[in-house]
């Protein structure tokens, strides 16, 4: 969880961007925006939702599965990985 707290303010900035898409898609539905724009806004936000996934993915497999965890720990941090993000592959 370090790489969490140690990247917090990346991480909030990055969340209060993806809020602000989602605040601009329910504005193009509420003002009927031609179907482009609103496909457009979900695109972006979809991109940013990867983004961060990424990021928080990148710091989980470094600091759960790198080589100076204990094997047996090792094995519980990726099947936790694993139940993770096989939803959201889906």
């Amino acid at each position: 969880m370090a790489h969490i707290i140690k990247d917090k303010k990346k991480l909030l900035t990055r969340i209060r961007r993806i809020k602000g898409q989602a605040e601009a898609l329910e504005r193009a539905l509420d003002d009927e925006k031609e179907c482009a724009a609103v496909l457009q806004q979900i695109a972006a936000i979809r991109g940013a939702v990867n983004g961060l996934m990424s990021e928080v993915l990148e710091g989980y497999i470094r600091e759960h599965l790198g080589e100076e965890i204990p094997p047996e720990q090792r094995s519980d941090d990726l099947e936790q990985l694993i139940s993770i993000l096989r939803p959201y592959l889906k």
